[in-house]
């Protein structure tokens, strides 16, 4: 009869491997496609307590918060959130992305540029306090975050 030991021993190590291979997979499109859904969600909803602020119902507080989170999620490459094979399908509801967006890639690059500068300095406009300075900041987003949905977003 074998010792226990060198049968939990070899267990374990089988699921040590096996996990580590599940965990080096590609997520699903699908998956994807729910993250790049809910990561524009949570972009509206700050972007939507900025605009309170700049239209005089917010708390300025509130504001800065909500601009460095959208200047943190400007930062964290969004664009790795669109890889081949996502441009269509479901996440949480069909996805809206163009495919045009897939193939542009120089151009996207650009926006994506865009937008994560317009998004740090309404980060850092909103954190100094300055009304006005953060509702001429927050149009330039606005414009920003325009150019790449009228190019690459379906609206239907």
């Amino acid at each position: 009869m074998t010792p226990l030991k060198p049968r939990i021993w070899i267990a374990s190590a089988a699921l040590i491997a096996s996990a580590g291979a599940l965990a080096q997979q590609a997520p699903k499109p699908e998956q994807l496609i729910k993250w790049r859904q809910s990561t524009f969600q949570v972009l509206a909803w700050n972007t939507a307590r900025v605009k309170a602020a700049v239209e005089g119902g917010g708390d300025a507080r509130q504001a800065a918060k909500a601009a460095a989170a959208i200047a943190a999620i400007a930062n964290s490459d969004v664009l790795a959130l669109f890889p081949a094979g996502t441009e269509s399908g479901k996440g949480w509801h069909d996805t809206t992305v163009k495919p045009e967006l897939f193939k542009d890639g120089d151009k996207v690059a650009a926006l994506n540029a865009d937008f994560s500068r317009n998004a740090n300095e309404l980060a850092r406009v909103a954190a100094a306090g300055d009304a006005a300075a953060l509702k001429e900041q927050f149009g330039k987003l606005g414009k920003s975050c325009k150019s790449c949905h009228d190019d690459y977003r379906n609206t239907n």
